[in-house]
């Protein structure tokens, strides 16, 4: 049996584990210890020997009332996930954050369990009798998702539902388009052309019509930082797509928080897109990259000027930028489960389905009580919230 010692490393030693691997969350990265600043934030590694094996980004966040914490360790920990003995590393993890005064942990292991590519994710938006992607069967099984979901629950962690609350969980399914040939021993980069043969008819069409109505996509970040106007300008557009699609928006400072932090860290990390027609802005992005992942973060676009097809042409764009990068993934974040075309979240998956991608079925959130009373009290803080 492998033993590591997990202990608070800088966030130098950190951010430099996680640059040593071709991708890992950015929600593990140092940086987004500094957004989430409700939380308390810790950078930690696990070490082999003298070697350094793994690291995370804990955030704890505290049970009111009391002095102790729930922590929190998003889309991590960054370590060997491949392995046969995960108890080696998840179960110093557990007494490292027990010492530190946590009732209990919460990980999000970043191994995929299940893919569906897009004819399967079609096929279930055509028939009736389907409701969600359980019903239909998976183009791939990833051995390993298994076997780590085999190992959590023989270590007694419990699964967790994604229903936001305390923890705000991660999306256990999300919408990638790979950038890299998966079954070519090379993993060598797909080109631009390919990428756009992959997308269905209407998506081709629509980033065609948006440049033939002389829509100009600029991004700002990387060498030429965002600006607080350009920001603004984001911000209100994001407040008014909030409006129109009835979800509750950010504060202006969570962006500014999380723009500063980010492009702090490492200038390429953190991008702001802009799609503007005749002067006017109708769609706006943010995209964020950690070696070869990166992701679409948050969206808006003008409920004017839709026909000029802004979003596409804005995505298209992003996908451009992250194969001129060298990533291997381009990734749409979240969306649920559903296929019913009923369903109000049905239109998401459609709008992403459009880019030749798949769907990609993570483990989802696990949760180890290390003090049961306490964890017990905290779940029902979490059914009265």
């Amino acid at each position: 049996m492998v033993e590591v010692d997990v202990r608070t490393t800088s966030e130098d030693e950190h951010l430099s584990f996680l640059e040593s691997r071709r991708s890992a969350s950015f929600l593990q990265t140092p940086a987004w210890g500094r957004v989430k600043s409700e939380w308390v934030r810790e950078s930690i590694g696990f070490f082999e020997g003298g070697e350094q094996v793994g690291a995370a980004l804990v955030l704890y966040r505290r049970l009111p009332k009391l002095k102790r914490s729930l922590a929190y360790v998003p889309e991590g920990p960054v370590i060997d996930w491949a392995g046969d003995d995960l108890a080696a590393y998840l179960r110093p993890l557990a007494a490292h954050v027990k010492r530190q005064g946590a009732f209990g942990i919460r990980i999000g292991p970043p191994v995929v369990t299940r893919r569906w590519d897009t004819a399967a994710v079609k096929a279930g938006l055509a028939d009736p009798d389907v409701r969600s992607l359980d019903d239909v069967p998976p183009t791939e099984r990833d051995p390993v998702g298994a076997r780590v979901v085999s190992q959590l629950r023989a270590l007694g962690w419990q699964p967790q539902a994604v229903e936001g609350g305390f923890a705000a969980g991660q999306p256990r399914h999300v919408f990638q388009v790979p950038l890299r040939h998966r079954g070519d021993a090379e993993r060598a980069a797909k080109t631009e052309a390919e990428v756009l043969a992959g997308m269905n008819q209407l998506w081709r069409r629509n980033i065609k019509k948006a440049a033939k109505s002389g829509v100009e996509v600029v991004a700002s970040g990387g060498p030429t930082p965002i600006t607080p106007d350009d920001l603004a300008a984001f911000h209100a557009l994001y407040v008014h797509t909030a409006e129109r699609d009835r979800f509750t928006p950010r504060p202006l400072s969570y962006f500014q928080t999380m723009i500063a932090a980010l492009s702090a860290e490492d200038p390429d990390r953190i991008r702001l897109w802009n799609a503007r027609h005749d002067g006017d802005l109708v769609a706006s992005t943010l995209a964020i990259r950690v070696g070869g992942h990166a992701w679409y973060s948050y969206g808006a676009s003008s409920t004017e000027k839709r026909e000029v097809r802004g979003s596409n042409a804005v995505q298209w764009e992003m996908m451009r930028d992250a194969l001129t990068a060298g990533a291997d993934v381009y990734d749409l974040r979240g969306i649920t489960d559903t296929l019913d075309s009923d369903d109000p979240h049905a239109g998401l998956i459609q709008f992403k389905v459009g880019t030749g991608g798949e769907v990609v079925e993570y483990a989802g959130e696990w949760d180890l009580p290390l003090n049961r009373p306490l964890y017990f009290a905290f779940q029902q803080y979490l059914k009265r919230r």
